[in-house]
This record gives structure tokens, C-alpha cells and sequence, in this order.
């Protein structure tokens, strides 16, 4: 019977009432931040979409390391990648204003693809080293006044809720820009909505924010190192059955 209700849930009042709060925040973005700027119309109709988002879900959320942060410094923030509904969690619960590094492929969705782009989120094109310069160069740009840029090092979500291995993107930007450079430990999520799986089990998401490290000294021979610091931190905030 508790399947069958959560199944009903799912499909007949999450999904719908998921879809109508998209269209409507795609559509505001799409209009209003080329008009006014995406640095307040591609940060706020988001995050109260992903916060409804999570709500409408029945997920229970919990942060900690609020304290960590400044909300005048840009970060580069990089975090462990379990589920789609990460991107809800860190929209709607970091309280920073951030720009996402995302898949081209990402691009392609309907309304939200678009209104991404409008945003300001780059989509990272890895088909060649010049199209992925490139799209290291436009992170760059969109760092600004603030901003910072929330990037998934493993570059795909996780099959069986461990990490996998870092890329060096994230790295490189903060590296160019001497940002510190901010762990996020994501829990919960990957249990919320599997990779490849329908099925939503309402359940408990955590956020860990772990502190800055600085890079303002950093010198490119040192990024394996930072790449390594970070993913112990991360690690260290996972619960025991994601290590």
C-alpha cells in the first residue's frame, strides 16, 4: 500500500506540479535576465524552484558550514556527484550566488536548456581541448562581483553512490582566478533519485560545506595535490554507507 501511494505521489502531484514551477522559472529567467541581468534573475527564481522542488519531494534537508563562507568572496565549489537532485540541494540551500559548469548534452532540454544559457551556466563542450578551453574561459567570465561557479569534478553522477576519480577543470579555474577553492559533501541524494532510475523515495539530503582553501599561491604543478585535499574533505563529510 506505502508503494503504491508513493507511486500515485509521484505521478500524479510531483510530476505535474514539477513541470508547471519549471516552465514558469525558465520562462522568468529567459525574460527577465537578458533584460536586467543574470546575476539576480539566473540565481533567485532557480534557487526557489529547486527549494519547492526538494519540498515538493518530501525530502527533509540539513546544512552545516554556512559559517565557512563569505557571501561578497567568489568560490570555486566542487562536490561529490550523486544524483540529478544534487543540483537542487546546492541551488537551494548554499545561499550563494553561483553560476554551473554543465554537460552540453544538458543544453538540449526544453526550456531549461535555454534558460541556462541565459542564466549565465556554461556548458562544457569536450568533444575537442579548444572547445573545452574555451569553455574554461567562459567559467572564467562569468566569475564575477561575488559569483562563484559550482562544478562536478567526476563529470557524471554516481552508479553506486562512492566517489569516482576528480577531473582537473574545476582545479584549473580556480587556479586561474587564485579562488579558493570550497568542498561540498553532498548525502542523501542518491538515494532520493538513483542514476538512470524513476523512481523518487522521499528521504533525508544533507550539505556539508567544508572550509576555503586558498590557491593564491598555487602554481599548476600543485593542482594534483589540491584535487587530492579536496576529495578527502569531501570524503571525510560522506556518510558510511557512501565510502
Amino acid at each position: 500500500m506505502k508503494n503504491i501511494l508513493a507511486f500515485l505521489y509521484q505521478w500524479l502531484i510531483f510530476v505535474p506540479i514539477f513541470v508547471v514551477i519549471t516552465i514558469i522559472t525558465a520562462l522568468t529567467v529567459m525574460l527577465m535576465a537578458p533584460l536586467f541581468g543574470s546575476k539576480f534573475w539566473g540565481y533567485y527564481p532557480p534557487k526557489w524552484w529547486s527549494r519547492l522542488t526538494c519540498w515538493l519531494a518530501l525530502c527533509r534537508i540539513k546544512t552545516k558550514g554556512h559559517e565557512n563562507l563569505n557571501p561578497r568572496q567568489s568560490y570555486v565549489f566542487v562536490a561529490n556527484h550523486q544524483s540529478a537532485f544534487d543540483i537542487f540541494l546546492v541551488y537551494g540551500f548554499l545561499n550563494q550566488n553561483v553560476k554551473w559548469m554543465q554537460k552540453q548534452s544538458l543544453r538540449k532540454i526544453p526550456f531549461v536548456g535555454f534558460a541556462s544559457e541565459k542564466a549565465g551556466h556554461v556548458f562544457v563542450d569536450n568533444t575537442n581541448p579548444k572547445l573545452r578551453a574555451a569553455s574554461l574561459k567562459k567559467a572564467e567570465e562569468q566569475i564575477v562581483d561575488g559569483v562563484s561557479m559550482v562544478i562536478f569534478p567526476e563529470g557524471a553522477r554516481t552508479r553506486s553512490g562512492a566517489m569516482g576519480q576528480f577531473k582537473r577543470g574545476a582545479y584549473y579555474v580556480a587556479h586561474d582566478l587564485k579562488l579558493p577553492v570550497v568542498p561540498l559533501t553532498i548525502n542523501g541524494a542518491y538515494d532520493v533519485l538513483k542514476r538512470d532510475g524513476f523512481r523518487l523515495k522521499p528521504g533525508k539530503m544533507e550539505l556539508v560545506i567544508h572550509p576555503p582553501i586558498p590557491t593564491e599561491s598555487l602554481t599548476e604543478s600543485e593542482i594534483p595535490a589540491l584535487i587530492e585535499e579536496t576529495r578527502d574533505a569531501i570524503y571525510t563529510g560522506l556518510w558510511e554507507k557512501y565510502k
